[in-house]
């Protein structure tokens, strides 16, 4: 969205493609899940007199239509991309099957999971972590706005304390938003890292994906291990 008040702004979707190209240039498998909240924010929406489950439906399309846009542009830059939705709608994207998912990861492809989980009352965050899971990705890489999770709001609290990293089990228990509790639990369950990060930074990407100390990183530590704010 950008700058924007909706819709998608073609500088920034080219600035993510870059970024998304230069780790495909090292030989990184890439995974991407996708939210549609710039254009419907189907999981909070309750004004508009539209129920939850259909809000959700919308949102789900939302980001196949971010999905689109992102393969488009992915593959004028010369990446090649395969979009696989939850929903079905061959006309417009394979449906998500596990095994074809990995087997396009292996050929070098970035795939793209659109329509969420394909249920309603789920996040995409709880999209990528099952999605991560289910082809056993390294880690998930958060991209937001800011450079990683704050002890609070890093935009309304100028002495917020940044993690470099913290455990699954404190980011329930301060309710830090990281993602949503779905998630968080579905990734310590499986023991799957998050590292939180600032996208909009160019070369962010590339130097996290390098072994560089990008962002925050979330993973099991023990109490001992966790640099608390001071």
């Amino acid at each position: 969205m950008g700058n924007r008040a909706y819709g998608i702004d073609p500088a920034v979707l080219n600035h993510y493609a870059d970024e998304i190209k230069s780790i495909t240039d090292l030989g990184a498998q890439v995974g991407i899940v996708i939210g549609g909240g710039n254009i419907y924010r189907g999981i909070q929406e309750s004004a508009d007199g539209i129920d939850k489950v259909t809000g959700d439906l919308m949102g789900m399309l939302a980001t196949v239509i971010n999905s689109l846009a992102l393969q488009n542009i992915l593959e004028r830059k010369g990446v090649y991309t395969r979009l696989l939705s939850a929903i079905r709608m061959e006309e417009i994207a394979e449906p998500f099957i596990r095994r074809r998912a990995i087997r396009h990861l292996e050929k070098g492809r970035v795939v793209i999971f659109g329509a969420g989980t394909g249920s309603p009352y789920f996040t995409t965050d709880t999209a990528a972590a099952l999605r991560a899971i289910e082809i056993q990705a390294d880690a998930i890489l958060k991209g937001t706005r800011v450079d990683g999770i704050y002890d609070s709001d890093p935009e309304k609290n100028p002495n917020a304390f940044r993690f470099q990293e913290i455990s699954y089990l404190d980011v329930l228990e301060r309710d830090l938003k990281v993602m949503d509790l779905t998630a968080i639990t579905l990734c310590k369950e499986n023991k799957l890292p998050i590292v939180v990060f600032n996208m909009n930074i160019p070369g962010n990407l590339r130097r996290l994906v390098c072994g560089e100390a990008v962002g925050t990183k979330v993973f099991d530590l023990s109490p001992s291990q966790i640099k608390k704010p001071v």
